[in-house]
């Protein structure tokens, strides 16, 4: 396959056939220990890169450096960067647009600066908003789960920047899970969306700048892209692990451990039936409903003795969203070891156990809500398996070869150990 992507890296001896590798400054012994993002080895070894060029970003508030400071600031007020445009994800440019709601495209109130939208009329930058921009770098935090858009929005920013000659590079960040797990089935052609873009698993176990090489290679991009890594990050390290402060990547994602609740229940969310605690003050964390036995719930649930996780009864009622206003009844998920909480697998348990209990309240009577649940999961054959009343272990066995052939193709993306 003809590789058409740059990445930064320490100088290796390489065969012809590996990608074209630059180095950077060689590590001393006083720095083995340091942790650096994307934005701050930028800036700190790489500002040559855009030297006489002229620079878009792609970001939203989680693209920060280690200090807190905007990458948008930091770029604007740099004198050797030509700050020309910015591009603005699902969310918004400052991150305050509720999910899923069009965004327009406006004028950046502290750099003067035009804000491009790229979830409103268009999803991916038209040649009118490249032009005039040499380079497009990329700073913006992924949460580590398939069905959310910002790595799509890089993809199609990557498209764009192929069909008009510019250059990507982007700025890694931290996968929040982690870069060891990869959990779920890869999604069908038939489902392709902008929530499951390529054939990739829900938990995918990769950084945004391994993402964005996979991508350029696997599905054809081939834009011309650089990364520049991380210093310090390694694969088994959890977002708690990096000493970095959490900056919300959305309205419902206040904390870093929203994600590992969000893997659970964030699929069966789209379903509209049970609350997934949106509309409440703990987002993802509960599952309950009006109709739902709190304690009965709860037991079953245990009973599954599901790694890593206990389901504790609760009362709550929601302010917005499902069932607002109302009592329910439900449970509260305790992740007590994130090291073996499968969350993609637990969620299902979950639809599994409440179509067991309560099937008079059928989970897939909303027929448009089925259509974007069948995009999150990538298939409609788990919502089949589930109403033939098929064990969850069945069904994510259904899916283990395809999800072995991934991590084989993954592999050759990964750029931390």
């Amino acid at each position: 396959m003809n590789i058409k992507f740059l990445i930064v890296l320490p100088v290796l001896f390489l065969f012809a056939c590996q990608p074209t590798v630059v180095g950077k400054p060689e590590k001393r012994e006083s720095e083995e220990k340091i942790f650096m993002l994307g934005i701050d080895n930028f800036t700190k070894n790489y500002l040559y890169m855009v030297k006489g060029k002229r620079v878009g970003l792609l970001t939203n508030p989680s693209g920060v450096n280690g200090n807190l400071q905007a990458t948008s600031d930091i770029l604007y007020n740099n004198d050797q960067v030509n700050l020309r445009a910015l591009f603005g994800p699902e969310h918004g440019i400052r991150g305050a647009i509720y999910a899923g709601e069009k965004i327009a495209t406006t004028v950046d109130s502290k750099t003067g600066l035009p804000v491009f939208s790229l979830y409103g009329k268009t999803r991916k930058p038209s040649p009118d908003m490249l032009n005039g921009i040499d380079v497009i770098l990329v700073d913006i935090q992924d949460i580590g789960l398939r069905a959310y858009t910002y790595i799509y929005t890089m993809a199609m920013v990557m498209e764009a920047a192929a069909e008009n000659g510019q250059q990507v590079i982007v700025l890694d960040r931290p996968n929040p899970l982690g870069g060891e797990r990869v959990e779920g089935n890869l999604v069908e052609k038939d489902y392709f969306s902008f929530v499951g873009l390529y054939p990739i698993p829900y938990q995918h176990g990769m950084t945004i700048g391994e993402l964005a090489l996979l991508f350029n290679t696997e599905y054809d991009i081939n834009c011309k892209l650089d990364v520049i890594p991380m210093l310090g990050w390694k694969r088994e390290m959890l977002w708690n692990k990096t000493a970095l402060n959490w900056i919300p990547t959305s309205p419902h994602v206040p904390h870093w451990q929203s994600i590992l609740y969000m893997g659970a229940t964030g699929t069966f969310g789209e379903l509209g039936i049970l609350s997934e605690g949106v509309g409440y003050t703990s987002p993802f964390e509960i599952v309950g409903a009006p109709w739902i036995d709190g304690e009965y719930f709860s037991n079953n649930l245990n009973s599954l003795n599901i790694p890593g996780v206990y389901f504790r009864p609760l009362y709550f009622k929601p302010y917005y969203a499902n069932y607002a206003g109302q009592i329910c009844q439900g449970v509260q998920l305790h992740i007590n070891d994130p090291s073996v909480f499968q969350p993609y697998s637990t969620g299902l348990h979950i639809m599994q156990i409440h179509m067991k209990l309560y099937p008079d309240q059928d989970l897939f009577v909303k027929k448009n809500r089925v259509k974007m649940f069948n995009k999150v999961v990538g298939t409609d054959k788990i919502r089949q398996a589930l109403i033939e009343e098929i064990q969850v272990d069945k069904i994510v066995n259904s899916w283990t070869s395809e999800l072995d052939k991934f991590k084989v193709i993954r592999e050759k993306y990964i750029l931390y150990q």
